[in-house]
Formats: C-alpha cells, structure tokens, sequence
C-alpha cells in the first residue's frame, strides 16, 4: 500500500537538523499540552477533548492541499521536536510522522495511533480512512482522554466530560448511517477513491467498483481501458444509485467518471480527506451524512 503522503530528502534532512530536541512536560511548565497531528481532522477531535489545556499544531491543515504531495518543513518539524502528544492514522497512510519524530529526537512523545486502535487485521485489504468510521473514532477519542489525562492529570475531568460529549455526538452520526441503510440497504454504490468507503458501507451500500480501478486512482497510476470500461458501465446499466468520489483529487479517468455519472442521471456526492476550512469534525461528518440523503432522495 502507497503511503498517502510523502516526506521529501529535505524534509528529512530538516529532520535531522532538529535531532536532540525534546518536549519538556506541561506539568513542569505550567503550559497546555503540545499535540501535533498529521492531519487537522485528528487537530480538531484533540481540540475538542482538550480544549484550552491543549495546543494543537495540524501537519496537513489547508483543504486545498493534495494530500498525496505533502511536503514536510522546518516548521512542521518544529512542531513535532516540541510536541507532549503526536497523532497519527498509521496504516500507511501518514507513515512521514514517524520519520519526523525520529529525526526530532522526541522520544518522550505519545503517540496515538488509530490504526492500532481500531482493531483491523491489516494482513489483508485494509482502508485506511479510518475517520470515517466512527467505531473507531470514538476509540481514538477514549485513548485521547487517556493519555491527555496522564500528560496532564489536572485536566483530566475536563478530559473526560469533553470526551463524553464527543462520544455522544458520534452516536448521533451512527444512528444517522442506520437510518440511511434502513432505506438502501444493498443498494449500489461506486468510488473514485475508498476514502468515505467506511461511512457509506455502515449506511448500507454496496460498494460495485472493481478493485483495480479505485487502487490505481489512490496509487496515482494509469487505469486500464477494460477497468474504466467495466467502471463506466456502472452507471449505463444503471448498476449504483451513487457516485461518491474524492473531491481533492482528479484525473482524466474520474473526470470521465463523474461525466458518465451525471449522464446516467446517478447521484453524485463530494467527499473530502481532509477537514474543510470553518468546521468541526462532527459537522463535517453531518453534513456528509446531510448531503448524502439529500442526493438520494
């Protein structure tokens, strides 16, 4: 599996220019505890446990930013030599996180990984887009409440009431994909990438794209004629009732696929990797939810 993003020679070159650095601890200092995270959907889940007893730096913040030719800084790496608490996806997909913290030298770090968290057997197909699947966010939340607790056991009712609120709120969102596949269950439904897969799998849907051509589309390389034609007659035999597909990206082969969507009269809804600007993770989420039903209906 292509790591999602890239660390380039110069950033880890910077890398190793910050290496001695270390995070003294917020207890020692009085400040918030320092989270840096690889992107600002884990920013924004942290920010709202943590509130103000957290400062959080997000590596990948800008929605305009291709994710798949992240660059990593001095900045960014800054960030990370100073941080009490990194979160990371894992699985592959922000694999530049750990090379960052190695070079940092930032050995008295945490680390939140929600790959590990979640549970996944990674041997076989495993979709790493795991903030769209809100089991396992409210995991990465319970061991965000944890582990903020530990770093800063002054805060930790604070923790834990924010945390439950959060949790809270991702049951409504859960309740929401059940209303949804209440009413399409099995339905089809095709990808350009398996970035939203998780939600739209808990709502019910079937997913009907062959595997090559969403992987070659996520990794970057050419589709093959037969795949696009076998992706294309999804929507001439009418086979989804929806195309969700990764607004961040695009290429000659999802512009045919939108096209061929929009033709075929099938429901065509955006979604992002990434937080977009103004939000918060749960109203990102809702409004996803909100569009989707929306489109079908």
């Amino acid at each position: 599996m292509r790591a999602k993003f890239l660390l380039t020679a110069v950033g880890v070159a910077i890398a190793l220019a910050f290496s001695g650095c270390s995070a003294p601890s917020p207890t020692a200092t009085g400040g918030p505890v320092r989270v840096v995270a690889s992107t600002n959907v884990y920013g924004d889940i942290a920010k709202q446990i943590g509130g103000d007893r957290v400062r959080v730096d997000s590596i990948i913040s800008n929605p305009a930013q291709d994710p798949h030719s992240f660059e990593a800084d001095a900045q960014v790496q800054l960030a990370i030599s100073k941080a009490n608490l990194v979160i990371e996806n894992g699985g592959g997909y922000d694999d530049f996180v750990g090379t960052l913290l190695t070079g940092a030298n930032n050995a008295g770090a945490k680390v939140v990984n929600a790959t590990t968290i979640s549970g996944y057997d990674q041997a076989g197909t495993f979709n790493e887009h795991l903030w769209y699947d809100f089991p396992t966010v409210k995991k990465v939340v319970a061991k965000l409440v944890s582990t903020l607790s530990s770093l800063d056991p002054a805060g930790a009712e604070t923790f834990a009431a924010n945390g439950t609120t959060l949790a809270g709120q991702l049951g409504v969102l859960e309740a929401g994909e059940a209303s949804l596949k209440s009413s399409f269950q099995g339905d089809g439904v095709a990808i350009t990438e398996p970035v939203p897969l998780y939600l739209l799998e808990a709502s019910g849907f079937t997913n009907k794209t062959p595997a090559s051509f969403s992987a070659a589309i996520e990794q970057g390389t050419d589709v093959s004629p037969v795949v696009l034609k076998q992706t294309l007659s999804l929507f001439t035999d009418h086979a989804v009732k929806l195309l969700a597909y990764n607004e961040q990206t695009s290429s000659a082969e999802t512009q045919q696929v939108l096209a061929a969507a929009k033709r075929a009269g099938v429901a065509v809804v955006p979604f992002t990797e990434t937080l977009p600007s103004g939000t918060s993770y749960v109203r990102w989420m809702t409004d996803n939810l909100a569009t989707l039903k929306a489109a079908l209906q």
